[in-house]
């Protein structure tokens, strides 16, 4: 049943109560009711009712958000009645008014002005001045991580592939794991955090950093499934962090930054203009 038909009988006799009152609501919408001069409209509480709900649950959110929108407005009308300092309240949303136009008209000129992205010389630029900043907090590895059956075919060819783990034997590592290998990722040109591996392998580690340092070749299994993992380079923390791992971060810092500057040299620039033009009039003496 359409949502429109099951909210239909329950508002039916709310219509016909706004439609005795003396204010006049839109003539292209249907109006449910009045009260202190606001209408609310059959179309506001069909958008708030989710599709395909049952009549049950239909009325109770219709119930529940109408209750809810005249206990608003009677609450609003009742605090505009008896607060004193209403003309606090106006300064504060002129203020909070012009804060967002400001802001808005900001970012505008923002997408319009500024590059999208800062450059890539921009980025290696920051980052061999702040590399130094720009150290690892957890350890990362490049290698591969394999993980087959307990009683999968080939097990000493697969360990010899995996520690050898050159073109060739990726290769057939690759072929292998088509039919045989429950997962299999290699991210031999990708840092991984070891954390993320150390979550997909049954082994315990106290020293991670030491570990990847002692240990380039890690084999190990359950009672259902064989683990073979192989590290083909690391970086541990305190490092500095590598390249193409920084580069999104150092993006950020350096949009930002462009923003703040675009946006002082903008303000600078326009009370530099005004003073020079004469639109601002300053009074007394010079």
């Amino acid at each position: 049943m359409h949502k429109t038909q099951i909210v239909f009988p329950f508002l039916l006799t709310l219509i016909i109560f706004a439609s005795c009152k003396y204010k006049t609501p839109e003539y292209t919408r249907v109006a449910l009711l009045e009260v202190e001069g606001r209408f609310l409209y059959l179309d506001q509480v069909q958008q708030i009712i989710p599709p395909n709900v049952n009549e049950t649950d239909s009325i109770e959110i219709s119930q529940s958000f109408i209750r809810k929108w005249v206990t608003d407005v009677l609450m609003y009308e009742n605090a505009k009645r008896n607060v004193t300092n209403q003309s606090e309240i106006d300064e504060l949303v002129e203020s909070y008014r012009k804060s967002l136009t400001i802001h808005q008209y900001q970012q505008k000129m923002i997408e319009q002005r500024l590059p999208k992205e800062p450059s890539e010389e921009d980025i290696q630029a920051f980052y061999t001045e702040y590399s130094d900043q720009l150290v690892l907090k957890e350890n990362i590895i490049k290698g591969l991580f394999l993980v087959v059956p307990a009683k999968a075919p080939k097990m000493a060819n697969v360990r010899s592939w995996v520690q050898t783990a050159n073109s060739k034997s990726l290769e057939s590592i690759e072929k292998y794991s088509i039919q045989n290998a429950i997962s299999y990722d290699f991210f031999g040109e990708k840092w991984m955090y070891f954390t993320e591996i150390l979550k997909r392998i049954p082994i315990q580690v106290s020293d991670p950093s030491g570990f990847v340092v002692t240990n380039r070749f890690v084999e190990t299994s359950d009672s259902t499934q064989h683990y073979f993992l192989r590290i083909l380079s690391f970086r541990n923390v305190g490092q500095v962090e590598p390249y193409e791992m920084a580069k999104d971060k150092i993006s950020t810092i350096l949009l930002n930054k462009n923003k703040t500057d675009f946006i002082t040299k903008f303000e600078n620039e326009l009370y530099d203009d005004a003073v020079k033009n004469e639109t601002v009039s300053f009074f007394g003496k010079k």
